[in-house]
């Protein structure tokens, strides 16, 4: 039997909650962690209509994108769309789970979905993300050394962009007095020791702390060991808004703009002056991404894609680049293949379903 606790575990393995915005709500909004999995519908948002496709499916639990709260609510008497959404999925048992700006905010995530998408070759983060990496400094003796590293590197410590198990080592001479009440792995009690040591280095993602520190411990030899952790002001290159590629062959920007219709499946776009010959650089961000056009012209990005551009936004491309606004549900729609992906590749016990429900608030004529 699955449960809840576990679908989201291991959802947030993959983008941990840790990196959503201040402003976002991604967690288990509605039901236990505790209860078993019947099925999972997945849709980019929750509805009345969602929460009718779940009952109708017999799945208790709806993973969605964003989420149907953001805001606390002061009651629930079905006045509005969220509050019946959320009083409905109650009476019905269903959870319901939002993974929204942490997904967004992950190399592997949404934008890279969408990069997926148009094909896009040498992708990486537009806007990385500061202070969100640590390091921490250990000390242990040689003949431990093997042991602590290999307890570090499996935690998630010591990944470096496309490189793994980094770290720097030097070799210094330990001291330390072991008291009467001191259990030693090395020395005796009262007596001044000196020990051959190995100081070791590592840059982690400062989310994984606790569970590197936890098995640090189980891996050292000593009963005391010593270590520190400073916070980085590094850019974490794996984690940020928005990301940059580039088409595999230069594209005329009308026939760029056409592919773009038909690799998203949209109905229609909105775009500026096709100030550019050729395009090749593309700079995407699902949703709303106008305050990433400086970003997308400090990279010089031929295009800009995303949502939700008003419309002094538009002026903001200054004939150095093309922005082309794709819609806000089209930019994030195939989050639903991405979840499904994700889930089905640990979990073969239940239905994963894709929502059928078109839950976009926007039509075309």
């Amino acid at each position: 039997m699955t449960r809840i606790k576990e679908i989201i575990s291991h959802l947030e393995s993959f983008a941990p909650s840790s990196y959503q915005e201040s402003y976002d709500n991604s967690q288990l909004i509605t039901g236990n962690m505790n209860d078993t999995i019947s099925g999972i519908l997945i849709s980019l948002d929750a509805t009345e209509s969602v929460v009718d496709e779940a009952i109708r499916n017999g799945d208790n639990l709806i993973i969605t994108h964003h989420p149907i709260i953001f805001a606390g609510l002061k009651s629930l008497t079905g006045k509005n769309y969220v509050e019946r959404t959320v009083i409905k999925a109650i009476k019905n048992d269903i959870a319901i789970y939002a993974i929204h700006t942490n997904l967004d905010n992950v190399a592997h995530g949404v934008n890279k979905k969408i990069c997926d998408k148009l094909g896009l070759i040498n992708t990486r983060i537009l806007a990385p993300k500061k202070q969100t990496l640590s390091k921490l400094t250990t000390f242990a003796p040689i003949d431990n050394i093997d042991k602590v590293k290999e307890a570090l590197f499996s935690s998630g410590a010591g990944s470096i962009g496309n490189y793994s198990e980094c770290s720097f080592d030097m070799e210094g001479t330990g001291q330390f007095r072991p008291n009467e009440s001191a259990n030693p792995t090395i020395g005796t009690s009262n007596l001044t020791e000196h020990v051959r040591e190995i100081r070791i280095e590592v840059i982690f993602p400062e989310y994984l702390e606790q569970k590197i520190i936890h098995n640090l411990k189980e891996a050292h030899s000593y009963e005391e060991m010593a270590y520190y952790i400073s916070p980085l002001k590094n850019m974490n290159q794996e984690v940020g808004s928005g990301m940059i590629g580039e088409l595999k062959s230069a594209m005329e920007p009308d026939a760029f703009l056409y592919y773009l219709k038909n690799s998203m499946n949209l109905n229609c776009l909105k775009h500026t002056a096709l100030v550019k010959d050729t395009v090749k650089k593309i700079a995407i961000c699902g949703g709303a991404g106008s305050f990433l056009t400086n970003h997308a012209i400090g990279q010089e990005a031929d295009v800009f894609i995303s949502s939700d551009f008003k419309y002094h936004d538009f002026f903001d491309a200054d004939d150095k680049l093309i922005i082309a606004d794709i819609g806000h549900y089209e930019s994030e729609v195939f989050t639903k293949e991405l979840l499904h992906e994700i889930l089905s590749e640990k979990f073969h016990t239940f239905a994963l379903n894709l929502s059928k429900t078109v839950t976009n608030p926007i039509s075309y004529l």
